[in-house]
């Protein structure tokens, strides 16, 4: 039976730019490839499970900063959100080691040309990129945002921070070719109406958060907003109503509202 399963450690970034025109925010996401498993075909943020690499890193503190008073449950997700998301974007948040300003677009651009097929496949750890590169994980990058848990009885689940952080300059991404299949950078906006339109795919969680940020004006203001707020655990609850489902979430978790209509049961 679903009920059973436990859902596994996860982690997102939502990479955020000011548009060229200073009037929008844009958020970096991409198209998961169809044949995944899970989320097939959706535009999601980049990001993936915690894995015991991630662990090992803990035991290395000169291979990041801003860990401080932080447990080691907490220092996974996010040192898993920073390598998931240069796996399948390329962009790194990661400053060189001595150093206070993220590394330069140039430098990023050569460790992802030299490591990042190779991570991916599993033939080096992030571990041994980290420190035979002299880079340093910028975990004072990430902004906690959002908490998700899979609804019990699912297949799969996940148990997910979502983080924020200001993409480093002139770093753009790419996405990896396999798990995901294009990728784009875009405004809260122009998401939300390609999923109303049919243009995107969007899952209830992607399209919650892509909301909560369209109402940020800028990097800075989204940041601001975030600092100091506490997250507040989603784990949606579904019921079957007059043919239709409805998910159920706190109200205090800042959705602007806690039932959700999310179509028909098949």
């Amino acid at each position: 039976m679903a009920e059973g399963v436990a859902p596994r450690p996860a982690s997102t970034i939502l990479l955020l730019r000011d548009s060229a025109d200073a009037r929008e925010i844009e958020v970096f996401m991409m198209v998961r490839h169809y044949e995944i498993d899970f989320n097939s075909g959706a535009l999601v943020f980049p990001g993936g499970s915690v894995d015991k690499g991630d662990k090992e890193i803990i035991a290395r503190p000169e291979l990041y900063s801003g860990g401080e008073g932080l447990d080691d449950a907490t220092l996974s997700f996010r040192i898993a959100a920073i390598r998931e998301t240069f796996e399948e974007s390329g962009i790194l948040l990661t400053r060189p080691k001595g150093s206070r300003t993220l590394v330069d677009a140039k430098r990023a651009s050569e460790i992802e040309a030299a490591h990042r097929a190779d991570l991916c496949d599993s033939k080096i750890s992030f571990l041994k990129v980290l420190s035979d590169n002299g880079m340093v994980l910028a975990l004072d990058e990430l902004m906690p945002y959002a908490h998700w848990i899979t609804p019990e009885g699912m297949p799969k689940r996940f148990d997910t921070w979502f983080f924020l952080a200001a993409a480093p300059p002139e770093q753009v991404g790419a996405h990896d070719g396999k798990e995901s299949t294009d990728s784009i950078w875009v405004s809260p906006r122009e998401a939300l109406e390609g999923g109303e339109s049919g243009r995107f795919k969007l899952p209830f969680p992607t399209t919650r958060n892509l909301i909560k940020l369209g109402k940020q004006a800028s990097v800075q203001a989204a940041l601001d907003d975030s600092r100091g707020k506490s997250v507040v655990t989603v784990t949606p609850v579904m019921t079957r109503n007059n043919g239709g489902r409805q998910l159920r979430i706190p109200l205090e978790a800042g959705y602007d509202g806690e039932v959700f209509e999310v179509g028909s049961v098949g």
